[in-house]
């Protein structure tokens, strides 16, 4: 089931509708007499390409993701008794191959989670960092690179919790509900993945307090001289909202959230 999901969601991936619109339609152009149908499905691949690309239009597909959780900040009113004392950093994407350097094995997502996770760690007296992600390709995981890194830039060992089975957020909301129980703690993911984390860890029972990281709406503003302009970086955004939104409605056929 797991792989199966992963596979159907690629479909439904910008660049991949986008290739299967423009191919079907020339294929209607050139080898068939169904013109009138062949010129539609290059003109909806164009139209795709075109709301994909472009700063405005692709923030629509992402800014409400992204947008439902604030930056976190130390609540300065709690008392320390009553201050979470765990970090939880979930992991994205991971690469097996030994011949990387360590930094280059995990994913962009999941450098991005770890650093705000230090930073916030680093702000709570006797904190501790649970670094959570599995490999689907059965070698090494995406946790236990992360905690490589996070000691090679002086994170205790002895505050790092390690969670190296899961393979997608579902299993990470699982797995982490039964290491910690009903322990608050705040909880570090890319901005627009955490509506549907919460949702997944807040449906076990679990109370965490979220802190979104590596906003790419505001990032592609900052970085596109016109917004108006088509860009790559845009497509990343669109697909990146298309995988979430599909993981809630996956999510909510299963029940899971």
């Amino acid at each position: 089931m797991y792989l199966l999901k992963k596979i159907i969601a690629q479909f439904f991936n910008p660049i991949p509708l986008i290739l299967a619109f423009s191919l079907s339609g020339l294929f209607l152009l050139y080898f068939t007499q169904r013109q009138k149908q062949g010129k539609m499905l290059v003109l909806v691949s164009v139209m795709l390409l075109a709301f994909c690309s472009y700063t405005p239009t692709a923030n629509i597909l992402i800014k409400s993701l992204e947008k439902r959780y604030p930056p976190y900040k130390l609540d300065n009113a709690l008392s320390l008794k009553d201050m979470p004392k765990l970090v939880v950093v979930l992991g994205a994407g991971y690469s097996p191959d030994e011949s990387m350097p360590v930094m280059s094995r995990i994913g962009y997502d999941s450098m991005y989670r770890l650093i705000e996770g230090i930073r916030i760690y680093r702000m709570i007296p006797g904190g501790k960092l649970l670094l959570s992600g599995g490999s689907t390709h059965g070698l090494g995981s995406s946790a236990e690179d992360m905690a490589a890194i996070a000691k090679g830039i002086g994170v205790s060992e002895q505050d790092i919790i390690i969670e190296s089975k899961s393979r997608d957020t579902k299993d990470e909301a699982q797995i982490i509900s039964a290491m910690i129980k009903d322990e608050r703690f705040i909880l570090v993911t890319s901005a627009a993945h955490m509506s549907r984390s919460m949702a997944l860890f807040t449906k076990l029972g679990m109370n965490p307090i979220p802190a979104p990281t590596r906003s790419l709406e505001e990032r592609i503003y900052s970085r596109t001289t016109n917004p108006f302009f088509p860009s790559s970086m845009n497509l990343q955004k669109a697909e990146m909202a298309i995988h979430e939104y599909l993981g809630i409605i996956w999510a909510k056929l299963r029940q899971q959230i």
